[in-house]
């Protein structure tokens, strides 16, 4: 667990088992000095003296459980997890109301490796803490339980609470993200183990290829499932991107080619695959078939209005028509439905010059240029990470200004 984390199941249990002499002694001065001295040195963060110190308190106060708790979260503190167990669970034999030193009971020995002997105390604590921050930190170490005990499903359902009741927290969206991450891979690999020849588990293996980069044995792999199911939709898009992506590194005319005929079979198999007619149209348009693209762009947004890229291609479709007030509408529909895109405002300012609007070109034009420049300077700092997009991007126009 991160030192953020036990530093505050810290705290939390300092506030509530603060122990005080005059309360739990008869006036032994030894007693009392002791007390103060380890209250003292645990405010200040003294570790090593408050262990002393409580250390001290156990040999005169055995039958004080708060001391026993102080002792064993101080342990916890330290990363002594062997000593920090006996001594809260020293702590609960005489006092079981004590829950919260319960808690860190279960996560001392969920940091050991014990899991089975942690889980139940973790599920209580998660299922039942009302304070939001020990909700947490149980939950986290609960996952980690549940997976060290090789119970997944389980894993799976506390990350999913989790990233409901924080879904913002970037601790737990890390530890969520394994969880999904791993339960994914165990799923896969049952996939291999029962099916290894299903047409889901080649697919699998396309789109996990395809992924990576590596078009080869994805085409490979998609291949294969259109022998064992020819009419399986979707795969011929996939298949037909896989070239495309192999054709941009490669600037092959054949597999260019070979992209487009898988497109154009993936929209006989299913007339509203809103994708496969958007690539149609895009390679139409880039070739200067401008009619035929306008067609397949129109297509595409009969199914899917929302799709900004689509939007943004009959656009400039018919632009290069010479019919600016027909394009305007797709312009503005596309920055509606994404304003930080640099390539929708600069055809914008375009078409608002054509039409005469002088003021809202410039306008747009000026948020192009803040946005180009946002574009630039994430570039240059190495911090702009895209993740592969589901169909060809729109360009800025070669002669836009850089």
């Amino acid at each position: 667990m991160a030192a953020a984390t036990r530093a505050f199941l810290v705290t939390v249990c300092v506030c509530l088992i603060a122990y005080s002499a005059g309360a739990q002694s008869s006036g032994n001065s030894a007693t009392e000095r002791y007390a103060e001295e380890g209250q003292s040195a645990l405010a200040a963060g003294r570790l090593d003296d408050a262990e002393k110190a409580y250390e001290k308190l156990r040999e005169l106060e055995p039958g004080v459980a708060e001391v026993h708790a102080n002792l064993g979260m101080i342990y916890f503190q330290e990363g002594q997890y062997e000593k920090a167990v006996p001594a809260l669970r020293q702590a609960l034999k005489l006092k079981p109301s004590l829950t919260r030193t319960e808690s860190l009971l279960s996560v001392s020995l969920s940091e050991l490796g014990r899991y089975k002997e942690a889980a139940p105390g973790l599920e209580k604590c998660f299922h039942r803490a009302a304070d939001p921050e020990i909700k947490r930190m149980c939950g986290l170490q609960l996952q980690r339980a549940y997976g060290g005990l090789g119970r997944d499903r389980n894993a799976v359902e506390v990350a999913l609470e989790l990233n409901r009741l924080y879904p913002d927290d970037p601790e737990v969206l890390y530890h969520t993200g394994k969880v999904y991450g791993n339960y994914a891979f165990l799923t896969m690999q049952k996939l291999a183990q029962v099916a290894p020849a299903s047409v889901w588990r080649h697919q699998t293996l396309a789109e996990a290829d395809e992924s990576q980069g590596s078009y080869e044995a994805a085409i490979t792999e998609y291949r294969q499932v259109l022998a064992l199911d020819p009419r399986r939709p979707g795969i011929h898009y996939r298949l037909g991107r896989t070239l495309l992506a192999r054709a941009r590194e490669t600037t092959s005319a054949e597999d260019l080619a070979s992209a487009q005929r898988e497109f154009e079979q993936e929209l006989a198999l299913d007339p509203l695959n809103g994708n496969a007619a958007y690539e149609m149209a895009e390679a139409r348009r880039n070739g200067g078939q401008f009619e035929e693209a306008q067609k397949l762009f129109e297509q595409a947004l009969n199914s899917h209005p929302d799709f900004e890229e689509a939007q943004l291609g009959l656009a400039s479709v018919l632009m290069s028509q010479q019919k600016p007030q027909q394009a305007l509408p797709h312009l503005q529909k596309a920055i509606e439905l994404n304003p930080e895109n640099e390539v929708s405002w600069y055809r914008l300012s375009q078409v608002q010059r054509s039409l005469g609007n002088s003021k809202e070109a410039q306008n747009a034009f000026t948020k192009y240029q803040q946005l180009h420049q946002q574009k630039a300077s994430l570039d240059e700092a190495g911090k702009r990470f895209l993740s592969p997009s589901e169909v060809t991007r729109q360009q800025l126009d070669s002669n836009a200004p850089q």
